[in-house]
């Protein structure tokens, strides 16, 4: 699980640090040498260039590391940059609805230029009607000490996601989403809502040229995303920012995963799964059909 997030990008702070490890390594040094030299402890640095929180760094601190790992001018331009990049704080981090580990899913689902999901018991956010998602909302925050103001405030959310399936700049995303059988004949809501929801979905699918939904219907049996034990996403990003990671959702908190095994073996569950799901054509003919269910 992963710690909260301070103000700030949390992806411009790991770019950082891992563009801060590779000047070091490719000049052979190691982290206790560097940090002697710019009279740091070991351990400020390891934190800095693992992109953790709470690391106190200047412009001139960046300078003194590029100059110390020998980086050209385009190099260290771009370090300060960076720098600057993790003290800019999203839309979301004036909110108090939003816990801080689901904060970095927001920018990194921002960032992202494709989303294969998988979803096992509920219609994910970004493809959510405002009723679907108060619904949602409001079954969470169920025991919780949560206000009418951050029910709201949680639904606007979601409708705010769901802008970046339409994004002019940059491109929207390509979404790639594998919903079980399960998730769209559950009546969150209310039958009527229910219908909506549907009724909403089928319509992205014939608008959105970047939107793919299909449905792993009950008679497909066992599939590997039952080894996968829930829902998942796969984010992959443009070359040279974020690695491909595995976001993976519990109830109080989240897993982000980019070791090379863990992504393999989801994208390994996530073939299985669309192998078994059914076709973009099939998958519309049953939103349509459960919806009429929901109407009757």
């Amino acid at each position: 699980m992963t710690e909260p997030e301070p103000a700030g990008s949390a992806i411009a702070r790991r770019q950082l640090g891992r563009t801060l490890t590779r000047l070091r390594e490719a000049k052979g040094l190691r982290q206790e040498d560097l940090a002697g030299k710019l009279e740091w402890s070991q351990a400020k640095l390891w934190r800095l260039e693992s992109g953790k929180n709470g690391v106190t760094v200047r412009t001139m601190d960046i300078e003194a590391l590029a100059r110390f790992t020998d980086a050209d001018e385009d190099t260290t331009e771009h370090l300060v940059t960076l720098l600057a990049q993790t003290k800019v704080k999203g839309w979301w981090y004036d909110s108090t609805a939003i816990p801080g580990w689901f904060q970095l899913y927001l920018e990194l689902e921002a960032l992202a230029f494709s989303l294969r999901e998988y979803h096992t018991e509920l219609i994910t956010g970004v493809l959510q009607t405002r009723d679907y998602a108060s619904a949602v909302v409001r079954a969470d925050a169920e025991g919780l000490l949560i206000t009418e103001t951050e029910v709201r405030e949680l639904v606007d959310v979601r409708a705010r996601r769901a802008g970046l399936l339409t994004r002019q700049r940059p491109t929207a995303p390509r979404f790639d989403i594998v919903l079980n059988e399960a998730a769209v004949r559950r009546p969150v809501g209310g039958e009527e809502v229910m219908a909506a929801q549907l009724r909403h979905l089928v319509k992205l699918i014939d608008d959105l040229p970047n939107l793919t939904v299909r449905i792993i219907p009950f008679s497909a049996g066992i599939h590997r995303g039952a080894l996968a034990s829930g829902s998942f996403v796969v984010l992959d990003f443009p070359p040279d920012s974020e690695p491909t990671t595995v976001y993976s959702e519990g109830l109080t908190g989240a897993a982000y995963l980019n070791k090379p095994a863990e992504v393999e073996r989801h994208v390994w569950a996530f073939e299985g799964i669309t192998n078994k799901a059914l076709d973009r054509k099939s998958s519309r003919e049953l939103l349509t059909q459960i919806a009429k269910e929901f109407e009757t």
